[in-house]
C-alpha cells in the first residue's frame, strides 16, 4: 500500500469510530420513488445552495468558499473549517477531526483572502450575509466540538450569518427523522433519529422560510444519472467518484417553475456503492424539497485504492493540491453537474 493510501486510510477510519449505540425501536418509514435512468436537465433554477454531513461538509464548504458567487449558502453537519486539512493527512486526522493539534483557523482565513487574489476563489466578501446552518452533536467524539467551532468563527470572519445547533445529544452523523441508528450513535449508514427535525431549522435559514415537509408520497421523480458524462476526466471512477449520481426534481420544477437548487453530499461510507440510497431516501430532504420547489442533487463518491471509505476530497487524497479551489477534480466534477441543472 501506499504512503498516500495509507493516509487515506487512517483518516477515513478516523471518521468511522463505531460506537455501537443501539438503533430506535422503530425508525419512521418516508415516502420514497425509485430511481429512474435519465439524465440531468436545466431547469428554472433562481438559486444554489449546499449541504452535507462529515467528509460531505467539509466539501459543501469548498464548494460555497469557492463559489461563493454563484452558491448562496451552506449547511455543514459534523465537519471543521475551509481548507482545514491544508493538504496533510496528519492534520486532517488530529486538527480537523480530533483537537489534538489546533485548526490554524487565522491561517485559513488569510488562505482565503490570498487565494481570491490570485482568482483561485470568488473574493469572500461574497460570502457577506449568505445564510448558513451548522451542526454538531454532543457525542460526536469523530470531529470535535471546537473543531465545528472553529467552521463558525471561520463564516463569521466573513460575514455570513450563522446559525449553530450544537445543542442534541447526536453522534457523528446526519441527523433526520427517517434515521435508522439511534441519537447518540455512530455507526452505519449514519442517520441518526434524535427526536428532531434538522432539516426544518436547516431550510428555514437557507431560505428565509420553510413550508411543512410532504409526509405523504412524494410527487417528484428520482433522477439516476450517469456521472462519467460531468466528471473533469470523463471517467468518475478515477475520481474515487461513482459511476452513478442522483437527483430528485419535484413535480413543480419539472413543470417549469421557479425552483431553487440543494447540493446534498453524503459522508465517508454513505454513498450509493456503500448503503444503496439510504442516505437519498432517508436524509428528510425530499419531503421538503416537494413543497418548497427544490431540486436535490446528490453527487456520489465511491471508494478507491487511495479512498478506501468512499469519503470526499478534503485533504487532498487524489495527489493534487488544488483540491478545494477552482478547477479542484471533484469540485469541478460537481460544477458541472450544478451548471446543467441551472443553466
Amino acid at each position: 500500500m501506499s504512503p498516500r493510501a495509507r493516509a487515506a486510510v487512517a483518516v477515513a477510519a478516523a471518521l468511522l469510530v463505531v460506537l455501537g449505540s443501539a438503533a430506535p425501536a422503530a425508525a419512521a418509514t418516508p415516502y420514497t420513488v425509485p430511481p429512474v435512468a435519465g439524465t440531468l436537465k436545466t431547469y428554472n433554477i433562481s438559486s444554489v445552495y449546499v449541504a452535507g454531513v462529515s467528509s460531505g461538509g467539509y466539501m459543501a464548504t469548498q464548494l460555497h468558499v469557492a463559489y461563493s458567487g454563484r452558491i448562496k449558502g451552506a449547511a455543514v453537519f459534523a465537519a471543521g473549517p475551509y481548507y482545514c486539512a491544508q493538504y496533510n493527512a496528519s492534520r486532517a486526522l488530529y486538527a480537523c477531526g480530533d483537537n489534538l493539534w489546533s485548526t490554524q483557523l487565522s491561517s485559513l482565513e488569510s488562505y482565503t483572502s490570498l487565494w481570491s487574489g490570485y482568482g483561485w476563489i470568488d473574493p469572500p466578501s461574497q460570502l457577506s450575509g449568505d445564510p448558513v446552518y451548522v451542526f454538531h452533536g454532543n457525542n460526536d467524539t469523530t470531529v470535535k466540538k471546537s473543531v465545528t467551532d472553529d467552521l463558525v468563527s471561520y463564516y463569521q470572519h466573513f460575514g455570513a450569518s450563522v446559525s449553530y445547533n450544537s445543542g442534541s445529544s447526536a453522534g457523528h452523523a446526519w441527523v433526520t427523522p427517517y434515521g435508522t441508528g439511534g441519537c447518540t450513535a455512530t455507526a452505519s449508514p449514519y442517520l441518526n433519529d434524535c427526536g428532531t427535525d434538522p432539516q426544518n431549522a436547516m431550510f428555514a435559514k437557507l431560505y428565509g422560510s420553510v413550508g411543512a415537509r410532504n409526509t405523504g408520497p412524494l410527487t417528484g421523480s428520482l433522477i439516476r444519472f450517469d456521472q462519467n458524462t460531468f466528471a473533469v476526466n470523463g471517467f468518475a471512477n478515477g475520481l474515487s467518484m461513482g459511476g452513478s449520481g442522483f437527483a430528485y426534481v419535484p413535480s413543480s420544477c419539472a413543470a417549469g417553475q421557479s425552483c431553487r437548487l440543494l447540493v446534498a453530499l453524503h459522508g465517508c461510507a454513505q454513498g450509493y456503492d456503500a448503503v444503496g440510497t439510504a442516505f437519498v431516501d432517508r436524509a428528510n430532504l425530499n419531503q421538503y424539497a416537494d413543497t418548497n420547489q427544490t431540486v436535490v442533487l446528490y453527487p456520489q463518491a465511491t471508494a478507491s485504492a487511495v479512498n478506501p471509505y468512499g469519503c470526499w476530497d478534503w485533504w487532498g487524497y487524489l495527489g493534487y493540491t488544488n483540491y478545494p479551489i477552482k478547477g479542484g477534480l471533484q469540485l469541478e466534477t460537481i460544477m458541472n453537474m450544478i451548471r446543467r441543472l441551472d443553466g
